[in-house]
């Protein structure tokens, strides 16, 4: 199973870059091969997401699927959530302001009810694209917004966390390293998630946020593409909030923004967008959180379609004998 590094990739003494690939060998011999969304799993057929290995994908395309992750719906719960101020449910939104104001008053950030508090959890790498954050970040503190954001990784991007927070001291934060505590906090409660990936195959902070009714901004890619529904102005917001819209005929509101440029100004298209929905129209925005918090984002959700997948590959033939 012979596979050809690119120059730039080998980082071994092998002059040709040539090294046995057992993730080749296995996408070449299993019966299925599965991703973490349908996005994905498209990309990965492309010369971008493939790496080297998208004609062999490409190859497979009739056996090759894509199932978005669940999540935990008892450790992520807004009604029981042990490190957040209050409680709080799709029926009554209250508690989650009240976290909202623990958080601005933990931040040690002006307790407004009226600004949109923005929210970043990852790694400060290249691919979760906090560096998008960096290049908008004047923009962004000329809206009436504030902005958190909780991660480790490149020393750069840790140093520019902590420059913006003593640079925009009313209006950001920043938390170099990572707590689960302070992630549960941050997304309960922001109003609004960031999520700026150049790809993601699947990416689980953007269900959380959901789950929680915080609606996540996110570059359309890979999994958040799948996961998210790209808000929609003309939905029937009564419907929602009544829970009878028909999602499939185009009754929904959406549950959040998706920007398809990997550039700040696609990035604050999405962040103006929303903050407008945000102070304008109350109702909408309720509406978006409930859509939101009443998907299935359950395990028991994936798993369904887990067992399709193993249904389809006892009928077919194996694909290698």
């Amino acid at each position: 199973m012979e596979y050809q590094y690119p120059e730039h990739m080998r980082a071994h003494e092998l002059d040709k870059g040539l090294v046995v690939n057992i993730l080749k060998g296995a996408i070449a011999t299993s019966d299925r091969v599965l991703t973490v969304s349908e996005g994905y799993a498209y990309e990965i057929t492309t010369p971008e997401g493939g790496k080297g290995m998208e004609d062999l994908l490409l190859s497979r395309k009739h056996n090759l699927d894509g199932i978005a992750n669940g999540i935990d719906m008892d450790e992520w719960n807004p009604e029981a959530d042990p490190d957040c101020a209050a409680p709080y449910s799709v029926v009554d939104l209250g508690g989650k302001l009240e976290c909202k104001r623990a958080l601005q008053k933990e931040l040690g950030l002006p307790v407004r009810d009226d600004v949109p508090l923005m929210g970043f959890i990852g790694r400060l790498d290249w691919q979760k694209g906090p560096d998008l954050l960096q290049a908008a970040l004047h923009d962004m503190m000329r809206e009436d917004v504030q902005v958190v954001m909780l991660g480790s990784g490149l020393p750069e991007l840790e140093d520019f966390m902590r420059w913006a927070e003593q640079t925009y001291k009313d209006k950001f934060r920043g938390w170099v390293g990572f707590s689960v505590p302070m992630a549960h906090r941050i997304t309960a409660g922001c109003d609004i998630l960031l999520m700026p990936s150049r790809f993601e195959p699947c990416g689980l902070n953007q269900l959380y946020a959901m789950r929680y009714g915080t609606l996540p901004i996110a570059h359309a890619t890979g999994g958040l593409k799948d996961t998210i529904t790209a808000h929609n102005s003309f939905g029937d917001v009564e419907k929602v909030l009544s829970g009878t819209a028909d999602l499939q005929a185009g009754e929904g509101v959406g549950t959040g923004w998706l920007f398809n440029d990997m550039n700040s100004d696609a990035l604050m298209w999405a962040i103006r967008s929303a903050c407008d929905v945000y102070r304008n129209d109350p109702k909408m925005w309720r509406a978006m959180q409930t859509q939101a918090m009443t998907q299935d984002l359950s395990w028991d959700a994936a798993g369904l379609k887990w067992e399709q997948i193993f249904e389809w590959a006892k009928i077919d033939k194996p694909w290698c004998q």
